[in-house]
């Protein structure tokens, strides 16, 4: 983890650099997938599942046995905080319904706004080194809310074929309606083109690696819509001196421990506490099971020690995190000037990992930066918002020289008759 003592400006672009595959033909490597896919369908996933996940697959389908299975395999104690969590997850994305409201803008015309859910969704659970069975309630949770009728779910096996006990479990929990085994690019083209196995969607969510992303972009140019370009986790912890080093850095690590191209950033305002956090760093790493995977994280990280509050602000603004935690006295206050960050967690008693579990809100967040132009995964994710209004013959002589007027200066005179032709009736008819 690399430390720099306030560094300048002209230094911050280098430093905020995010890790990358070492694969200059990512692009086309991941084309040919969804080429092949769209070509050759459960052939080609079989086929890839033996290559990628060195498993030989006879069916794609997980079945109603395999789920009642993996019922009995999950302990009651981990059932239990799992309906804790899920009770969490649902309060919160409920509690962003809305209404649709009728507006008068002007006598005469009234407009509103409908909220339709999108029917066929899919969800994209990685598998990798770590079953997320908190990113099927983190999707699956908000899709049921919204009242999609399809909820595809794709998910890499493992090695002996089958899915994590705990992912199927809670698949079933959240109402998802069909379960592949199927991981990698070669879901997401699934699930773009369909298969004679896995439907085509409409939208497709989940992070994943940079693979997984590269596959999601490619998609949406391919018709496909996604919720968001989501990559290697990230966090970014703001700490003053007053913060619990022990706190700093294992937030710093839960981080870090999710792939080996994850990132953590440390912003402080005193070199002592930049060491005590990479000294305690260092301590709790010989605990983890994971620790291979979160040194490698750490050496895509930095520990940068800044001026000032301004400064920090600012940096975090630049960066634009997945996560940041405030851990600071005026954490309140800082979090007033945050711009740019998909999910903020404020205080010495908010790790992260809350946020990923059960506290309720969403952890498919925007990565690499794209805080600044996207939000996390929210139930507006799974509903698409159609506009309709209505005109009476009053709004229409209300409205319509004005419609004429600017279809005219348009030049666009199919657009003004649609108007004048109604005018000229209700003119005749004096309506």
């Amino acid at each position: 983890m690399q430390t720099y003592n306030n560094p300048d400006r002209s230094e911050w672009k280098q430093i905020l650099r995010r890790p990358t595959l070492n694969n200059n033909n990512l692009e086309a490597t991941v084309q040919v997938i969804l080429d092949t896919v769209k070509k050759d369908g459960d052939q080609a996933l079989f086929s890839y599942s033996k290559q990628f996940d060195k498993v030989d697959l006879s069916n794609l389908n997980v079945t109603d046995l395999e789920i009642q299975e993996a019922n009995q395999q999950v302990s009651q104690q981990l059932k239990d905080a799992i309906q804790i969590a899920y009770d969490n997850i649902y309060k919160f994305h409920s509690s962003q319904q809305s209404d649709s409201q009728r507006i008068e803008t002007m006598q005469g015309i009234e407009c509103w706004r409908k909220n339709v859910p999108i029917s066929k969704v899919g969800l994209y659970i990685p598998g990798g080194t770590a079953p997320l069975f908190s990113t099927v309630m983190m999707l699956g949770i908000p899709a049921k809310i919204a009242g999609c009728q399809e909820i595809v779910l794709c998910t890499p096996p493992q090695k002996d074929g089958s899915i994590n006990p705990v992912i199927l479990y809670t698949a079933k929990l959240v109402g998802c309606t069909k379960i592949f085994k199927v991981g990698g690019a070669q879901a997401i083209a699934a699930m773009t083109y369909g298969t004679e196995s896995i439907p085509k969607v409409y939208k497709l969510f989940g992070p994943g690696n940079q693979y997984v992303t590269k596959a999601k972009q490619l998609a949406q140019q391919a018709g496909t819509a996604i919720d968001m370009p989501a990559g290697p986790s990230e966090l970014l912890v703001l700490a003053d001196d007053e913060a619990n080093p022990d706190f700093v850095a294992a937030d710093l690590l839960s981080q870090a421990e999710h792939g080996v191209d994850s990132q953590v950033v440390l912003v402080a305002y005193s070199p002592e506490l930049v060491k005590k956090v990479k000294q305690s760093i260092q301590e709790q790493l010989t605990q983890l099971p994971r620790k291979t995977i979160a040194q490698a994280a750490l050496e895509n990280s930095s520990a940068i020690v800044v001026k000032n509050e301004k400064e920090a602000i600012e940096f975090i603004n630049e960066y634009a995190p997945e996560h940041l935690i405030l851990n600071c006295q005026d954490a309140e206050e800082l979090a007033q000037q945050v711009e740019n960050a998909g999910s903020v967690f404020l205080g010495a008693y908010t790790p992260e990992s809350a946020g990923d579990y059960a506290s309720g809100t969403n952890h498919t967040l925007p990565t690499n930066g794209f805080a600044k132009t996207y939000s996390g995964v929210s139930l507006d994710s799974f509903v698409k918002k159609i506009t309709f209004q209505q005109i009476s013959p009053r709004g229409l002589k209300n409205i319509g020289n004005a419609i004429e007027l600017m279809a005219e200066a348009e030049q666009l005179i199919a657009h003004k008759n649609a108007v004048s032709i109604r005018l000229q009736k209700l003119n005749k008819s004096n309506i």
